[in-house]
């Protein structure tokens, strides 16, 4: 520990004798500073341990004391050194009595006690303690890589930092979520600080927060963030009582060092995982299931023995800030965190723009996509997600297109997610609310509207109830409320007008599609 004021009183060969303050001896000194200003505060810079003999004040003034040692406080002085046999044989009482009054430590320094004897005393306790952090901190980095190379990996390192700063220790994943924590129980503190590792998260790497102290908890967490690209690959907390010092600053810098190297050895591997990934799914899509189940070998080979789902991602021109997370990297690390966790395979390469996910169907990974929905009404979409019915190897390049299908209406209807067999099992009318499908109709209808608009008949209605009724006449025109001759002329005038024939099918579909449509 840095020196004190009762480790120098206890220094034999200093013999100090103290006169005031003797309950803050405890104080640590950063240093020993001498001077005979009658104001030295504007060259304290705080801690300090001012020397003085008192050639330019009148120490016997109770009055000029009592000012003098008030400033010293104010400016963080931890203790007065008076030294004797020079301008008086003696402290004198208006200085003990000032000291005494504020609290500050005073120390009477006999005249065979040079000042540059105390300086020098307080330099090498200084140096003593840093030299024992520096030492506590390489044999902290020691124990730290030797757990980082073991088989419990960060878990293990966790451990050990947790130890050395006397506290806790977390580690959190690209996405934030806890994947490690010792002692076991501070996985519970360090689930709360979801909000504050967010925030940290989004900031460009590397970074740095502190937390607290928190009322509930009243230790002070630090977060640091992990990883050398733009973005934070992980975080690191650690919880402790105070502030860190010296020898736990190294301890810290050090497992941040390590669990960076982790990351991007894993991003190493990772990028070879995607890579072998990108190969399988080329090899399903083209049509060679039995090759990609060769190349998919342990790595993803049981993805291809169950159903799967096929997942397209995209990132909406919102989610394009500089300062915010890839969207589609926040959905991959979600899909493998939860993944891994329920000890599933799962497949997720980039596709250009898009995210392609093979998934097991009913799996994790595939529940995890649906967490990610903004709250509330008015939060903004960052992704739009396409899914695939299940299907098998063989099934690949349908899913695929399924998918696609799936991804174009959630960008059209604004929506996070969209299964292909919610499509399926609905009506395929609301995938007229396109513009382009809207601009056809209006384009279709137009003659007929404007006809309508001069007040000589009602095409519109007529067609939409003819149409409704299969070309049925006596059920149309009773609907119509007219005679079927009446329709029978009108539905005339829409072949003229429109220069096609109500015969043909094709021409009676695109007629009540575009009826729908502009309805």
């Amino acid at each position: 520990m840095p020196p004190t004021l009762a480790s120098l009183a206890q220094h034999s060969a200093l013999r100090l004798t103290v006169l005031a303050g003797e309950d803050r001896l405890e104080t640590p000194v950063r240093w020993a500073h001498v001077s005979e200003l009658a104001d030295p505060v504007p060259w304290m810079d705080g801690g300090e341990l001012l020397l003085t003999t008192a050639l330019q004040i009148d120490a016997t003034d109770p009055g000029a004391m009592r000012a003098y040692v008030r400033r010293l406080v104010r400016a963080g002085v931890v203790g007065l050194g008076f030294a004797v046999g020079v301008k008086y044989e003696r402290v004198p009482e208006a200085l003990i009595e000032a000291a005494e009054a504020e609290g500050l430590p005073l120390l009477e320094v006999p005249r065979r006690t040079p000042f540059i004897a105390i300086s020098k005393a307080v330099s090498a306790a200084i140096a003593a303690d840093q030299y024992r952090a520096v030492t506590a901190g390489f044999e902290a980095q020691r124990e730290l890589t030797k757990a980082a190379v073991g088989a419990d990996g960060p878990a293990a390192l966790l451990a050990r930092l947790a130890a050395h700063l006397n506290g806790w220790a977390a580690l959190y994943d690209a996405s934030g979520t806890v994947v490690a924590a010792a002692p076991d129980w501070a996985a519970r503190r360090a689930a709360r600080l979801g909000p504050d590792v967010e925030r940290l998260r989004r900031r460009q790497a590397p970074a740095s927060a502190v937390v607290g102290p928190a009322e509930e908890d009243g230790d002070r967490v630090e977060l640091q963030s992990l990883g050398s690209g733009r973005h934070a690959r992980g975080v690191l907390a650690v919880g402790t009582g105070a502030p860190l010092g010296t020898a736990e600053r190294y301890a810290v810098h050090s497992a941040v060092a390590l669990l960076t190297l982790a990351t991007e050895r894993s991003r190493a591997l990772r990028e070879a995982e995607q890579r072998l990934g990108t190969a399988v799914l080329n090899m399903l899509l083209s049509g060679e299931p039995e090759h990609a189940r060769s190349v998919a070998g342990e790595l993803y080979g049981s993805l291809l023995d169950a159903p799967f789902r096929l997942l397209l991602a995209e990132a909406l021109p919102a989610a394009a800030e500089p300062e915010s997370a890839d969207p589609l990297a926040l959905l991959a690390d979600a899909m493998e965190t939860a993944a891994g966790r329920a000890g599933e395979p799962v497949l997720a390469v980039p596709d250009g723009p898009r995210l392609v996910v093979l998934a097991p169907d009913g799996g994790a990974a595939v529940a995890a996509c649906a967490a990610l929905a903004p709250a509330g009404e008015e939060a903004e979409l960052t992704l739009a997600i396409g899914l695939s019915a299940p299907a098998g190897p063989a099934g690949a390049a349908a899913a695929y297109r399924q998918a696609e299908q799936a991804l174009s209406v959630a960008r059209r209807r604004g929506r996070l997610l969209v299964e292909h067999e919610e499509m399926a099992a609905g009506s395929v009318l609301p995938l007229l609310a396109d513009d382009a499908v809207r601009a056809f109709a209006d384009g279709l209808l137009r003659a007929l509207y404007e006809h309508d608009a001069t007040g000589r008949g009602d095409l519109v209605a007529s067609l939409r109830a003819w149409l409704s009724r299969h070309g049925q006449w006596d059920a149309a025109a009773a609907d119509l409320g007219v005679h079927r001759h009446t329709l029978r002329y009108r539905m005339r005038r829409v072949e003229e007008i429109l220069g096609r024939s109500l015969d043909d099918p094709d021409v009676r579909m695109e007629l009540w599609l575009a009826l729908k449509a502009s309805s």
